[in-house]
């Protein structure tokens, strides 16, 4: 695809063009005047609304028996796992112990 400069760009660009011919004419014949100099405009993006308020489904509570089933399965597939390295290994071992502690607790935190 091609890309073709848009309008505001190439007004820019003119704009810049102009202004350092300016400065280098001033500077032949004598010192800048910073005075008589035209700012360039600056052209900001238009930032994007903020978008809706998002509506959330309130889902149930997992009762703690089918979390605690859950926890299992999860202690299972980490036992499966093989570490590649020493420092997974200590993560997997880590993981391990939290849910075992889940497992053991008598009452479960809510998520």
């Amino acid at each position: 695809m091609f890309a073709r400069p848009k309008k505001k760009d190439v007004d820019v660009e003119n704009n810049h063009k102009a202004l350092e011919k300016r400065v280098k004419d001033s500077k032949a014949e004598e010192e800048v005047d910073l005075s008589t100099i035209e700012t360039i405009p600056i052209y900001e993006t238009p930032t994007p609304p903020p978008p809706a308020a998002v509506h959330v489904k309130v889902r149930e509570p997992i009762p703690e028996d089918q979390q605690r089933e859950l926890f299992k399965w999860m202690l299972e597939e980490k036992r499966k796992v093989k570490p590649k390295d020493p420092e997974e290994k200590k993560r997997i071992d880590e993981d391990k112990a939290i849910l075992k502690q889940f497992i053991r607790a008598k009452t479960i935190p809510k998520f």
